[in-house]
């Protein structure tokens, strides 16, 4: 299938889940992120759920983040939709967050981080098996993952899909995707 078609069908899936359902999803999604070696890991990028797209919530992986691992700086995106760009910045804490034109939860004022980062978990519809990903289309993670070396780790409510037939020389593969039920390695 096409990026355009992908985004179509899971999109028309995703709306349909109920509060619970992704809820529950989610907390399977912690289950399997708990299982990442997180021993190397000085800095971890995360995306912040967007509620009205039903994504992942984030906010219980942060949680867990905060509790057992505190001293991992946690990174969260600020997006500029005129430039297809991304600000980071050190996560300020859910009272440092507000709601963007586009109701996308953004640091307000924390400090900007332009340093390495270990780790970037990434927001996304669907994957493949050789770990290329769909997003919305706008290529905010693929321009930000282009330029560094870091590990990258897709979080998703869907097993894969075989292959996506559209992949192009800038989208950018995943390291790993996590979803609910197992977590696909790609090398």
């Amino acid at each position: 299938m096409k990026k355009s078609q992908i985004r179509k069908f899971i999109n028309e899936q995703r709306i349909q889940l109920s509060i619970p359902e992704v809820e529950g999803l989610s907390v399977k999604l912690l289950l399997q992120f708990k299982k990442l070696d997180f021993t190397e890991v000085d800095s971890l990028h995360i995306f912040l759920p967007i509620a009205d797209k039903k994504e992942p919530d984030t906010f219980i992986l942060i949680d867990w983040l905060l509790e057992h691992h505190p001293n991992i700086k946690i990174i969260v995106p600020k997006a500029d939709f005129e430039t297809s760009l991304m600000t980071h910045h050190v996560y300020p804490g859910r009272e440092g967050l507000s709601s963007s034109l586009f109701n996308i939860l953004e640091p307000m004022d924390s400090d900007l981080h332009n340093g390495h980062v270990d780790l970037v978990v990434i927001p996304m519809l669907a994957f493949d098996l050789k770990g290329y990903r769909v997003g919305y289309g706008k290529g905010f993670y693929d321009r930000f993952l282009k330029g560094i070396q870091t590990r990258k780790v897709g979080l998703c409510f869907y097993p894969p899909i075989e292959t996506i037939e559209d992949v192009n020389e800038h989208d950018v593969r995943l390291d790993l995707c996590i979803t609910p039920e197992q977590t696909y390695l790609f090398q």
